[in-house]
């Protein structure tokens, strides 16, 4: 059986290594890819770059991506996801400390699965985590593999 494994993508290694805590305090021991900009997490889904020959047939339970990411942005990362057959039903989950109301609509206009905005607050963002990994890593009915 696969292992399910998180792709984070988020590159402010302070919020990195908040959300890495958080897991941590939930005890959600499943294994966590970070991939610091757009361009990485890219690369790691389909296997390109410094991921070249990763067997791309094992991919992540969920994305948490940030918005905000150098080389390519987040809502660019999620229109590459939607528009491939290999990730397109990924269930991809905006974690972001954007208030824009304009990038909520344009990131559920791109087929995004949730939004979530990033609580200041470490305990509450710790609670939001723990409802991430029950939803998305033991509740939900992931689609069947080809």
């Amino acid at each position: 059986m696969m292992t399910k494994k998180i792709l984070l993508v988020e590159d402010n290694p302070s919020d990195i290594e908040l959300t890495l805590r958080a897991f941590e305090r939930q005890k959600i021991g499943n294994e966590i890819i970070v991939a610091e900009d757009g361009k990485e997490a890219l690369d790691y889904l389909f296997g390109t770059g410094e991921y070249s020959g990763r067997d791309i047939s094992e991919q992540p339970t969920v994305i948490l991506l940030d918005l905000n990411l150098p080389l390519i942005d987040g809502k660019e990362v999620l229109r590459q996801i939607r528009s491939s057959e290999l990730t397109r039903r990924l269930p991809v989950v905006i974690l972001t400390s954007s208030k824009e109301e304009q990038d909520v609509t344009q990131s559920y206009d791109l087929g995004v699965n949730s939004y979530i905005r990033k609580p200041v607050d470490f305990n509450q963002f710790s609670e939001a985590v723990r409802q991430l990994g029950l939803y998305w890593l033991v509740i939900n009915e992931p689609p069947p593999s080809k």
